[in-house]
């Protein structure tokens, strides 16, 4: 039987040829089924059962062919990591460069858009496929820095054998998802790469702090963005009468007169000038801005008819809630929290109280008070849809929950203790 996992960035800071050799043994004998002195790390271990299911081949690497040129282009532009460029050069190149190592960044869907760094590891990486418009998400190459970091959600070092693909296993890679700080939603990843030899115990969290650098700066560009939103607002709110509001195009709210602040309204899922039904206001008339919509609030009024809701947990890491009905329909992409919570109560159709939710998701029913903020976060989108005392869907509303093919997927990155138990029922035959 496996003993404890080893402290893989210990015993290679101080021998990387013994933890290399060590982690072959692990490799090849766990995916042989066999005993093995040492465990692998869970992160490295869940990934490993994850592309055993998938049917990823260990010993033969799979390419599924690069974009071509003018479709880089394209992502380039239109992905928000363009903004954090200088930043992610900033804190990882001259660094990376002295390491012998390269920095790349990939968008949501694991797709190589930048790289750069010391020559030589650029050509190597040439030789693993890891080139511009590769893919590189966890199903298609393996275990890697950057797909098993988008699926899992947090900074992940893979060093050596712990590669699920033998061709990788010469290689080190560390990576750490960036979100969008509007709503969590993945929006790629930044990932230190080089030859194994070059390990360093520091580098999981430098890349990590490099990727909340690059997220503190998108915050502050959408801050500025709000700004330059509300100077446009003033003067417009300033001659209306009765309740009114000015968004950006993600609902964020820039100015509010006659009416409660609200940080973000839902919009529909393409809105559109004209009336609709909005959770958080209620009947109300969309007008274009500059970067944004006015928002005209009419008489209060109950949904319309009866809302239909699908909570969406199939994908690995691309989790939403679409929600429809007489007025129209919305979509919004969850953060790891609110696809937990949201997935309780889906499950749990008469509710759970804020000690229940705290038991089931973080272990401790005493975390009530963060319970209340996430499900009021949650409420701000959900509006009249979600019920409080206990925190339960809408009695009305129809809910339809959508799982992994295979249930052990169920939100990788979870360590809740419900989703815990619920993936260890599903491996019971």
């Amino acid at each position: 039987m496996a003993q404890a996992p080893v402290d893989v960035t210990r015993l290679a800071a101080v021998d990387a040829a013994g933890a290399a050799r060590l982690l072959s043994e692990v490799r090849s004998g766990t995916l042989a089924g066999r005993p093995t002195r040492v465990a692998p790390r869970p992160v490295i271990g869940q990934s490993w059962e994850r592309m055993l299911r998938s049917g990823v081949d260990p010993d033969h690497d799979f390419r599924s062919g690069l974009l071509p040129r003018d479709e880089v282009e394209r992502r380039r532009e239109t992905s928000a990591l363009r903004h954090v460029l200088p930043v992610l050069r900033e804190g990882l190149l001259s660094f990376a460069d002295a390491a012998q190592h390269i920095m790349v960044v990939a968008d949501e869907d694991g797709r190589v858009l930048w790289r750069e760094g010391h020559p030589s590891v650029l050509r190597k990486a040439d030789g693993l496929g890891f080139e511009l418009g590769a893919d590189w998400r966890e199903d298609v190459v393996g275990t890697n820095g950057v797909g098993t970091a988008a699926v899992v959600r947090r900074p992940v070092q893979v060093f050596a054998s712990e590669h699920f693909v033998r061709s990788h296993t010469t290689w080190t890679c560390t990576g750490a998802p960036v979100t969008d700080p509007r709503d969590g939603r993945l929006i790629g990843v930044v990932d230190v790469s080089g030859p194994l030899r070059t390990v360093h115990p520091a580098t999981l969290a430098w890349v990590d702090s490099v990727a909340k650098l690059a997220e503190a700066r998108l915050r502050e560009l959408h801050l500025s963005a709000l700004e330059r939103l509300r100077a446009v607002a003033a003067p417009v709110l300033a001659r209306l009468g009765g309740r009114a509001a000015v968004v950006d195009r993600d609902g964020w709210t820039a100015a509010v007169t006659g009416m409660p602040y609200t940080a973000r309204i839902a919009l529909p899922n393409s809105p559109a000038p004209g009336s609709h039904w909005l959770p958080a206001i209620g009947l109300c008339s969309l007008e274009p801005l500059a970067d944004g919509w006015l928002l005209r609030a009419g008489e209060e009024a109950a949904p319309p008819g009866e809302a239909h809701i699908v909570l969406d947990l199939s994908r690995p890491h691309r989790w939403s809630l679409a929600v429809s009905g007489d007025a129209g329909t919305w979509t919004r992409e969850l953060s790891p929290r609110h696809a937990e919570l949201l997935c309780l109560l889906a499950v749990h159709r008469a509710g759970r109280g804020a000690a229940e939710l705290a038991g089931e998701v973080f272990g401790d029913p005493a975390r009530t008070v963060t319970v209340r903020a996430e499900m009021s976060r949650v409420r701000r989108y959900l509006g009249a849809l979600l019920e409080h005392r206990p925190y339960r869907f809408r009695d009305d509303a129809r809910v339809r929950l959508l799982l992994p093919d295979d249930p052990r997927d169920l939100l990788p990155h979870s360590t809740a203790p419900s989703v815990r138990r619920e993936r260890a029922a599903s491996a019971v035959p």
